[in-house]
């Protein structure tokens, strides 16, 4: 994974993850929880889709950029998600 698309991947990842805690404000971490899960989660999500699809993640084209996007956000609003289900999983017990 070169810079740029690590950068692509993390910034998307953080949007990703304020996006689904906006979606869902019962889930939601608050802002820096969100953005620190999305920004782990695009930064996962964006290796899964490099190992998974290497097409997708190569080179400077508007593919490579919409798959970096896509794997970031993905993998950042998904990574909320778990992580707020941890959490309150942990404040019930």
């Amino acid at each position: 994974m070169d810079t740029t698309g690590l950068i692509i991947n993390l910034i998307s990842g953080a949007v990703g993850g304020n996006a689904a805690g906006a979606a869902m404000p019962d889930k939601s971490l608050g802002t820096l929880g969100n953005s620190l899960a999305g920004l782990l989660g695009g930064g996962v999500g964006g290796a899964i889709i490099e190992a998974l699809a290497p097409a997708l993640s190569q080179g400077g084209d508007l593919g490579s950029i919409i798959g970096n996007i896509a794997g970031g956000g993905v993998g950042g609003g998904l990574l909320m998600i778990v992580a707020s289900l941890v959490k309150n999983a942990f404040a019930k017990a």
